[in-house]
């Protein structure tokens, strides 16, 4: 029988409601030259390379009465084609088109009853570009056991590697009372495995309490028309539906910022997330008074020395650090973020960007991935918005030959929060991702715009080391190109 849910993962799966589906995304824009890159050729791919993830052909089997974690095992009927989906935008499609089919993808809760991921070949992008959109439920990549699809799929040269299908055949399912028995021996082999049940039981009903406490406050403050505690231009009550928008700049102009100021790339990316976020709380007529600084979650690359120096030899740590919304000068609120993260970096276990981007086979939708499940398990500590930034490799990969030429990460928003952001930076550009509550923040481009202004804030502190870039590339908030 397959392996068990642990019950961090097991969280994942229970903390998953309409509003806040519990999956990560990435869309990557491609290049098909003359490789022939389509519908088919993806399938094939996908076919080709998921004998490294196996766990992408295996779905949740729940043990009856709960007495026991439910198991992942393999799907008797897995089809590849359900999976491996076809769309295609009216040509030629725009940017704006794609940011909207993606937050629609990204809206719907994955099917329990099948393996928990899903892609989409995107077709009909202005200039014969195409698009893929991938989707996995966080229970499913945990960056150990199991990372995320397109790190396998990924190479580093047009030349691709023809591994061919495996012969992979499904194990005989297990009856309901199969499960049972398995699970009352796994209960007495191992005590263990009885101490995570009963944690996981007690996660899933302190999860429900707290959800119905926060509905039942909701009703109330709105019935006596009192705004709850957490309601905010960044926070509240969820829909079910969500926005999608991209910004794309140069990573020159990022090191242009660091070289004149200090710091690192990472925090002039957090100083222009706090210059977007107080430039569109400004242009809502939102007093600044009650919001002088937003909490933030930043999860971190931290060596550990008890693991093997491999892919796996970097944890991802939690950071918490409160952006200077309320501060006017985007120089004081570079300097702000940057000190924030001093103690950090005087530890010495924090990993340079290069050092991760150089890992072999390293794609940064698995850091994005394990990202998040560091950010959903730090909701208690206050935060108000998560921000991952990963630092890509900095040369070309390819997918069936086909070149990527952008990657957006799309990350999941958490109870309460109406944004979350995602950056990823790859051969020379920052890609940043937006998702937002549709209702919440009806106006996302306007803060995708604000965002690509913040940069320009801070690039006009620059004085000389500032780039030789061409103006308007690489594309204004929203119309990467």
């Amino acid at each position: 029988m397959g392996e068990r849910l642990r019950a961090r993962d097991l969280a994942f799966l229970t903390a998953e409601s309409p509003s806040t589906p519990r999956h990560n995304a990435t869309v990557e824009v491609f290049d098909p030259g003359t490789s022939g890159f389509d519908h088919e050729t993806l399938i094939r791919l996908v076919g080709d390379r998921i004998a490294f993830v196996p766990r992408y052909r295996q779905r949740v089997r729940w043990v009856p009465g709960h007495v026991a974690n439910p198991v992942w095992v393999d799907d008797p009927h897995f089809d590849l084609a359900f999976h491996v989906r076809r769309s295609a935008l009216p040509r030629p499609g725009s940017r704006e088109q794609l940011s909207e089919l993606v937050g629609r993808v990204v809206s719907r809760p994955l099917d329990r009853h099948r393996p928990l991921w899903e892609v989409y070949f995107v077709e009909g992008l202005e200039d014969g570009r195409v698009a893929v959109l991938s989707k996995a439920h966080q229970a499913l990549v945990d960056g150990a056991q199991v990372v995320d699809l397109a790190q396998v799929l990924l190479d580093r040269t047009p030349e691709q590697r023809e591994l061919g299908f495996d012969e992979w055949r499904p194990e005989r399912p297990v009856s309901q009372t199969g499960l049972l028995l398995e699970a009352v021996r796994d209960t007495v082999a191992a005590p263990l495995t009885a101490l995570e049940t009963a944690r996981g039981v007690t996660d899933v009903w302190r999860r429900t309490a707290d959800s119905t406490t926060r509905r039942a406050t909701t009703a109330v403050n709105a019935l006596a028309g009192r705004r709850s505690p957490q309601d905010s231009p960044i926070g509240g009550p969820l829909s079910q539906q969500r926005r999608f928008v991209t910004v794309r700049r140069s990573l020159a102009e990022h090191r242009a910022v660091r070289d004149a100021h200090g710091g690192t790339v990472n925090d002039v990316v957090l100083a222009t997330v706090t210059g977007g976020l107080r430039s569109w709380l400004m242009t809502r007529a939102e007093s600044l008074g009650g919001l002088r600084q937003v909490r933030a979650v930043v999860p971190v690359s931290v060596h550990d020395q008890e693991l093997e120096a491999t892919s796996l030899g970097s944890q991802i740590a939690p950071h918490f650090v409160d952006l200077p919304v309320g501060e006017p000068s985007p120089v004081v609120r570079l300097h702000q973020v940057s000190y924030s993260f001093k103690a950090h970096k005087e530890t010495g276990r924090a990993v340079a960007a290069n050092r991760i981007a150089g890992i072999a086979g390293f794609a940064p939708s698995t850091f994005h991935a394990i990202g998040s499940r560091v950010a959903a398990e730090q909701l208690r500590r206050g935060i108000q918005l998560s921000v991952t930034n990963v630092p890509g490799p900095q040369s070309p990969l390819y997918a069936a030959g086909a070149v990527m030429e952008q990657t957006y990460p799309v990350p999941p928003l958490l109870p309460g929060h109406a944004l979350a952001i995602g950056v990823t930076s790859y051969d020379g550009q920052v890609f940043y991702g937006v998702t937002a509550d549709r209702d919440r923040v009806p106006d996302a481009d306007t803060f995708a715009s604000c965002l690509s202004e913040a940069l320009d804030e801070l690039l006009e502190t620059a004085g000389d080391a500032r780039p030789k870039v061409r103006r308007g590339r690489p594309g204004r908030a929203g119309r990467p190109r």
